[in-house]
């Protein structure tokens, strides 16, 4: 089984997000602190394509989940 290795700023072009770090750090800024309670996939930020694509990571603990896990993290 081949582990892949993704970065933040693919993470946020998979999203569809622009992907340079000043555009990472803007977006986080922008949306936290997000509420400790909110679960990463259902913040209101996300489009539902977003979400979805979010859920599907985290439920199948895919390549992203990890970088999920880490901006989850960097909102609150």
């Amino acid at each position: 089984m081949e582990i892949t290795h993704h970065t933040l700023a693919e993470l946020f072009k998979q999203l569809g997000l622009a992907n340079d770090r000043k555009s990472i750090e803007s977006f986080i800024k922008a949306h936290r602190p997000m509420n400790a309670s909110t679960r990463i996939e259902d913040a209101a930020f996300w489009t539902p394509s977003q979400s979805h694509f979010i859920k599907e990571q985290l439920a199948n603990d895919a390549d992203w989940a990890e970088l999920l896990d880490q901006l989850s993290l960097a909102l609150r």
